[in-house]
């Protein structure tokens, strides 16, 4: 069974309602994207930044995901499909995927602050200030802030470099570490870029770029992938 790793990033979220930050303005829900999502954010006003997660996992419970998604989970039938996301949110599960590997963190899970091996998977929606780990350590977030490493790339970059086929989706490749992963691809890979503007590629032969919106585009290429299945 031939390997497709799928990179994805806010696009695909988007159409299911969840909001995120632009770099043109640098805010998330009109805050600074430092005040929430950097170590020092959470040094200034600790309150501040889990509130915000708090509101954003709130948010979730809302959302549902969309056709790009289960297209997804479609392709699952006929290759074996690994999803590397950039998102925080939990819908490529919920919709289904067996196999996703988030490079920023998940939402739905907080840490220790003082022992970053000891993730738990949140009962609810609400962290409060005072909840602490099995050590007494403050619990934070399970998100991968800015200045913060990114554990999961290198696991990531491994994935990319067996895959038959590369699909990216709703992703400007301008984020890196995470847009440095094409470059572990195969060469000759060939690559479908799904995305409604002009991301930061050079365009080549193996490089066939979808102008749509994660959905429409989902939709145009999983016909394309099973002919050729």
């Amino acid at each position: 069974m031939r390997k497709i790793v799928v990179l994805t990033g806010a696009g695909v979220s988007a159409e299911s309602g969840i909001k995120t930050f632009r770099e043109s303005d640098g805010l998330w829900e009109n805050h600074d994207v430092m005040e929430v999502c950097s170590p020092q954010g959470w040094e200034a006003n600790p309150h501040l930044v889990l509130d915000f997660y708090n509101q954003r996992r709130k948010q979730l419970l809302e959302c549902h995901p969309n056709d790009a998604h289960i297209s997804l989970v479609e392709l699952e039938r006929y290759f074996d499909v690994h999803i590397v996301t950039q998102n925080v949110d939990n819908l490529h599960e919920r919709a289904g995927s067996s196999k996703v590997l988030h490079l920023h963190g998940e939402l739905t899970k907080v840490r220790s602050t003082k022992y970053d091996n000891l993730v738990y998977e949140l009962d609810g929606w609400e962290l409060k200030w005072g909840d602490t780990c099995e050590k007494g350590a403050q619990l934070r977030p399970h998100i991968v802030w800015f200045g913060e490493a990114v554990p999961a790339i290198e696991n990531a970059a491994t994935i990319v470099s067996q895959a038959d086929i590369l699909i990216v989706i709703g992703t400007s490749l301008n984020v890196y570490p995470a847009a440095g992963l094409l470059g572990y691809a195969p060469v000759g890979t060939p690559v479908y870029l799904i995305d409604p503007g002009q991301p930061a590629f050079t365009p080549a032969k193996h490089i066939t770029h979808i102008q749509e919106k994660a959905t429409v585009g989902m939709k145009q290429l999983l016909p394309l992938l099973l002919e050729n299945s």
